[in-house]
C-alpha cells in the first residue's frame, strides 16, 4: 500500500531549464538479454539565465549506471549524486561535455515506454517522459538539441536499423553485428526520439513536394503484412498534398517513414521523421479492416504527419500546453477528413463521440481544463479534454476569425516560433495579431473546465415583426473551480420559415438582412438577440453545426424536432433533431418502465423514420446516422443518476419496435442495398461506405424481428462478403441474436479463418465482448483464456475487457456488481504491468457518481479495494484519489 503521496506537479511553478543540450549523441548497442547506451551530450548553461553554476540534474528511472564523464574526465562516486530518478553532477564551466554509459533491460519493459521488445522488434516510444528510462537526460520538452544516432545490432535478427533524420554512415561489426548512424537536422526535444531495430520489410512510394522536392516515404511492417500498407500509404500522400494545399505545410526531410508495431499504448507517434504507429493504426485491406478502420487510418496517418509542423517544428514548452500541439492537430486532422469524406456526417461522428465521452470527463473527478493546472502523473492528461475538446477550441477560433484570417493566424504561428517550443497563449497571440481581436476572454476555454451550458428562450411580436433570442450561459462547478466566468460561445443560427426555409437575418443596428445564417458571439451570462424584420413566427435552428462544445436546453416541442428533422437546411441540426427526437422517446419509455409492463413508444418516432426511409434522394451515409438512435452512454449522460439496466431495457424496446413497424420499409432498403454491395467491387470511398453503413445498420434492426428469412439473409452476407464491414457486421447481429446456434457457427468460422491474423482477431473478441445477451462476464472470462489473447498487449485488454466494461451495459452493471468485480480485478493485474493501460481501462468506475445508488455502493467498494491492493503507480494512484474524492 502506498505511504507517500507522490509529487503534485504544478504550471505555476515552471522554470527555465538551467542548462541546454546543443547535441545529443546516442550509440546503442542492442543484445537479446539488455542494451548499452552511450550518451555524449554537448552542453551549455542556459543563456537566458544568470552566471551561477548550479548542479546539472538529469532525469533517468530504471537506469544501471556503467561509466559517466565530465569533460572527458572519468567521475568517481563521489563526483556525482544517484537517485532513483535522477543524475546530479556540478559542471565546472558554462560550457561542457557530458558522457555516460547506461545498462537498460528493454526486454523486460511490459510498460512500453521507453525502449522495449515489440514481437521481436526493439522500439521505442518516448512522450511523454519515456526518454528518461533509455538515459540520462534533461527530459522535457523545452530542451531542443540536435540528435546524431548510431545504432549496432546482430545483423540477421536485426538487418533493419532505423532512427530520426536521414542516414548518413553505415558499416559492419565483428560477429556478424552491423551498425548505422542518424542524423537529424532539426533541433528536438527527446520526447519526438525514436529507433526501431528489427527483421522488417519495407514498401517504398515517393512524393513530390510543391517545391518539386522528391520525398522517399518508406512503410515498415513485418512479411506478412506487407499486402496490408496501400491504404495507409495513399493516406499519406493524400495527407501531405493536403497539408501543402490547405496550410501551406511543405516537408522537410529527404525521408518520411513509418513502423507498424503490434505491442503500443497508443494509436501512434510523431517522432521526426519516423513514426511508429499501432499496427491497428495502419494496417489495412479489405478482407481483414472494416470501412471504420479504414477511415481511421486515414485520419491518424494524416495526424501524425500534420504533427511535423503543429507538434515537431513548433512543439510545446511544458506538458501542461499539451493541447497546442494535440488539439491544434486534431482540428487539422478532421478537416482533411471531412474533405476526404462526408464533411456532415464526419461532424456528426465527431459530436456523437465527444458528447458521450468528452463531455462525461468534463462531468466526473477527472475533469480539467484544456490547459491544466497540475498533474501527479502526465500520461493521465492524455485525455479526451486535451485531444477533443482542444479541438473544438482551435475550431471556435476558427469559426470566429473565419477561414482566410483563420489561415493568416497559422502561417504566422509558424513563422513565429519555427524550432521552439512555446505555449497554447503563443498560439493566441499569432490569431490575435493576424485578426486584430481581443481574444483575452476567449482563452477562458484554456483555464476553465466543465461543459458549459446555453439556455435560450425566444419571443415574437407580430405587429412589430420582432424576434429576440435570449441566450443565457453558465458552466458547471468541476473539482477545484467554481463561479466559473463567461465564455466567448460562436452560436451559429439559423430561423426557419413555415416551409423550412432559412429567412434572411437582419439586427436592429442594420439597415439590410446580411445572411440567412449568423454566428452570434455570446459573451454575457445573460444576452438577448433582437431581429427585425421577420415576416412570420419562425422556428430557431441553433447551435448548427454544433458550432460550440457546449450543452443545448432550448424547449423544442416534438412535432417542432419532427419539423426540423425533415426539413432544416443544416444537415448537422437534422441529425441533431432525430437524436432529441429520439432521446426523448427511449427517456419517456424508462419512465414507464418502473410504472407498468407495457409500456408505449411514440408513434411519430415512426412515422418520421418511414418518411426518410422512403425519400430516395436523402444521402445514405446521413439516413445511416439518423435512424442510429442515441447511444447508451450518451443517454447516461443526460440523468444526474441514471440507472444504466433501465435505460438499457428501453432503448432496446425502441429498437425492437422501429424494427417491428418498419420492417417492410426497412427490408425492401436492404436488399437494394445489399444487392449493389454483391455487384460492386470493394472500394473504400464515400459513398460505398455509405451504402455499406445502411446497409448494416438496417439489418442490425432486421434481426431484432426474429424472422427466420432475415436470418438466412444475415447467414448470406456473412459467409459471402468479400470485406470485413459487411461480414463484421453479420457477425456482430448473430451474436446479439438468439439465433445461438448460427452465431456459434459462425464464430467458429471466423476464428479458423483470420486466427492468424492478430487485427481480426482483436474484431473477434470485441464482438463477443460487447454481446449484451445473459452470460456475458463468463463469455469475457473465456476469452481471456484463449490462446491469441494477452494481458500484456494494449490492444487485446482494449478489444475484451475494454469492449466489456464501455460496450456492454447489462453485463457490466450487473445488479450483483460482479461486472465492477472483473474490472477492479484486472486492473490491479494490469497495474503492474503497464501503469498507463491500467490508469485508462479503470475509467468506467471513476464514473460513478453518475449512476443510482446502488451502483455508486458497488462501484465505490471496488475503486476502494483497488486502492488497497498494494503499491500502486502514480497513474493509478492519481486516478483513484481524485476519483474517490469526488
Amino acid at each position: 500500500m502506498r505511504t507517500e503521496q507522490p509529487k503534485m506537479i504544478a504550471l505555476s511553478d515552471y522554470r527555465l531549464p538551467d542548462y541546454l543540450i546543443d547535441e545529443t549523441h546516442l550509440t546503442f548497442e542492442l543484445h537479446e538479454s539488455y542494451a548499452l547506451v552511450h550518451s555524449r551530450l554537448l552542453m551549455q548553461r542556459n543563456p537566458g539565465l544568470d552566471n551561477s553554476l548550479p548542479p546539472l540534474v538529469l532525469d533517468g528511472q530504471q537506469l544501471e549506471l556503467i561509466d559517466i564523464e565530465l569533460d572527458g574526465q572519468q567521475l568517481s562516486v563521489i563526483d556525482y549524486k544517484l537517485t532513483e530518478n535522477s543524475l546530479q553532477v556540478q559542471p565546472k564551466q558554462r560550457a561542457f561535455e557530458l558522457s555516460t554509459t547506461v545498462r537498460i533491460e528493454p526486454q523486460k519493459n511490459t510498460a512500453l515506454e521507453g525502449l522495449y521488445k515489440s514481437s521481436g522488434m526493439f522500439c521505442t516510444q518516448c512522450e511523454a517522459e519515456g526518454f528518461r528510462k533509455i538515459t540520462y537526460y534533461l527530459d522535457r520538452p523545452d530542451v531542443m538539441s540536435r540528435f546524431t544516432t548510431t545504432i549496432h545490432a546482430q545483423k540477421h535478427s536485426y538487418p533493419i536499423l532505423l532512427s530520426n533524420g536521414n542516414p548518413i554512415a553505415e558499416g559492419e561489426d565483428d560477429d556478424g553485428r552491423h551498425w548505422v548512424t542518424w542524423e537529424d537536422p532539426f533541433k528536438k526535444p527527446a520526447y519526438l526520439f525514436a529507433i526501431v531495430a528489427g527483421d522488417l520489410w519495407c514498401v517504398e512510394d515517393t512524393f513530390t513536394t510543391k517545391s518539386g522536392r522528391e520525398v522517399v516515404l518508406r512503410m515498415y511492417v513485418e512479411p506478412e503484412n506487407l499486402d496490408k500498407c496501400q491504404h495507409g500509404m495513399d493516406s499519406l500522400k493524400k495527407a501531405m498534398r493536403w497539408d501543402e494545399e490547405k496550410y501551406g505545410r511543405e516537408y522537410d526531410l529527404d525521408i518520411f517513414m513509418i513502423v507498424a508495431v503490434n505491442d503500443f499504448n497508443m494509436g501512434a507517434m510523431e517522432n521526426k521523421g519516423l513514426n511508429i504507429f499501432n499496427s491497428s493504426c495502419v494496417l489495412a485491406k479489405a478482407e481483414s479492416a472494416t470501412d471504420a478502420a479504414h477511415q481511421r487510418i486515414e485520419s491518424i496517418v494524416a495526424h501524425e504527419y500534420f504533427h511535423n509542423w503543429s507538434g515537431n517544428r513548433v512543439t510545446c514548452r511544458d506538458w501542461f500546453q499539451l493541447s497546442l500541439k494535440e488539439g491544434f492537430t486534431v482540428f487539422r486532422d478532421s478537416q482533411f477528413s471531412a474533405d476526404m469524406n462526408s464533411a456532415v456526417v464526419k461532424r456528426i461522428e465527431d459530436v456523437a463521440y465527444l458528447r458521450t465521452h468528452q463531455f462525461a470527463e468534463d462531468a466526473g473527478p477527472m475533469a480539467h481544463p484544456v490547459r491544466p493546472e497540475q498533474y501527479m502523473e502526465i500520461s493521465n492528461f492524455y485525455t479526451l479534454t486535451i485531444y477533443e475538446k482542444g479541438a473544438e477550441v482551435v475550431r471556435m477560433l476558427h469559426t470566429l476569425l473565419g477561414e482566410e484570417t483563420f489561415r493568416k493566424g497559422s502561417d504566422l504561428y509558424f513563422e513565429r516560433h519555427d524550432g521552439q517550443a512555446v505555449t497554447c497563449d503563443d498560439f493566441i497571440a499569432a490569431m490575435e495579431s493576424a485578426s486584430g481581436m481581443d481574444l483575452t476572454q476567449f482563452k477562458r476555454w484554456y483555464s476553465q473546465a466543465g461543459t458549459p451550458q446555453l439556455a435560450v428562450s425566444d419571443s415574437y411580436d407580430a405587429a412589430t415583426q420582432t424576434y429576440q433570442l435570449t441566450v443565457k450561459q453558465s458552466c458547471p462547478d468541476t473539482p477545484g473551480q467554481t463561479n466559473k466566468l463567461p465564455f466567448v460561445i460562436p452560436l451559429s443560427m439559423a430561423l426557419l420559415n413555415q416551409q423550412g426555409e432559412a429567412m434572411p437575418l437582419q439586427f436592429e443596428d442594420e439597415s439590410v438582412a446580411i445572411a440567412d445564417e449568423r454566428v452570434l458571439s455570446v459573451t454575457a451570462a445573460e444576452q438577448t438577440f433582437t431581429f427585425i424584420n421577420v415576416a412570420e413566427q419562425p422556428l430557431p435552428s441553433l447551435l448548427r453545426g454544433f458550432s460550440a462544445p457546449v450543452v443545448l436546453d432550448y424547449d423544442y416541442s416534438r412535432d417542432q424536432l419532427v419539423f426540423l428533422l425533415q426539413h432544416d437546411t443544416d444537415g448537422f441540426n437534422r441529425w441533431e433533431a432525430g437524436q432529441q427526437l429520439s432521446l426523448q422517446v427511449i427517456e419517456e419509455v424508462v419512465g414507464q418502465i418502473y410504472e407498468t409492463d407495457e409500456p408505449m413508444m411514440d408513434s411519430r418516432l415512426v412515422a418520421v423514420f418511414t418518411a426518410l426511409l422512403e425519400q430516395d434522394d436523402l444521402d445514405p451515409a446521413m439516413l445511416a446516422e439518423i435512424i442510429t438512435l442515441p447511444s447508451v452512454g450518451y443517454i447516461i449522460e443526460q440523468y444526474e443518476q441514471a440507472d444504466p439496466l433501465a435505460i438499457h431495457q428501453a432503448r432496446e424496446y425502441v429498437s425492437d419496435q422501429l424494427a417491428y413497424a418498419l420492417k417492410e420499409p426497412m427490408l425492401a432498403r436492404y436488399q437494394v442495398l445489399r444487392k449493389e454491395s454483391l455487384d460492386t467491387p470493394y472500394v473504400a470511398q464515400a459513398s460505398d461506405i455509405a451504402r455499406r453503413r445502411l446497409q448494416n445498420i438496417l439489418l442490425a434492426y432486421l434481426i431484432r424481428t426474429d424472422d427466420l428469412d432475415i436470418l438466412d439473409e444475415c447467414v448470406d452476407q456473412f459467409g459471402v462478403a468479400d470485406n470485413m464491414t459487411e461480414r463484421l457486421a453479420a457477425l456482430a447481429c448473430l451474436v446479439n441474436s438468439p439465433f445461438t446456434e448460427e452465431a456459434e457457427h459462425a464464430l467458429e468460422s471466423f476464428s479458423e479463418r483470420f486466427e492468424d491474423d492478430p487485427l481480426v482477431m482483436d474484431q473477434w473478441f470485441s464482438v463477443q465482448a460487447a454481446a449484451t445477451l445473459p452470460g456475458g462476464l463468463q463469455r469475457v472470462q473465456h476469452l481471456l483464456a484463449h490462446p491469441a489473447f494477452s494481458i500484456k498487449n494494449p490492444n487485446k485488454v482494449r478489444a475484451v475487457i475494454g469492449a466489456f466494461s464501455t460496450q456492454n451495459t447489462p453485463n457490466f452493471h450487473a445488479h450483483d456488481g460482479s461486472g465492477y468485480a472483473f474490472l477492479a480485478d484486472k486492473v490491479i493485474e494490469l497495474d503492474a504491468l503497464n501503469p498507463q493501460i491500467a490508469a485508462r481501462i479503470i475509467t468506467p468506475l471513476t464514473r460513478w457518481q453518475r449512476y443510482d445508488l446502488h451502483q455508486q455502493e458497488l462501484m465505490l467498494a471496488q475503486l476502494k479495494r483497488i486502492k488497497n491492493s498494494g503499491d500502486l503507480s502514480v497513474d493509478l494512484f492519481e486516478v483513484l484519489e481524485k476519483s474517490l474524492s469526488a
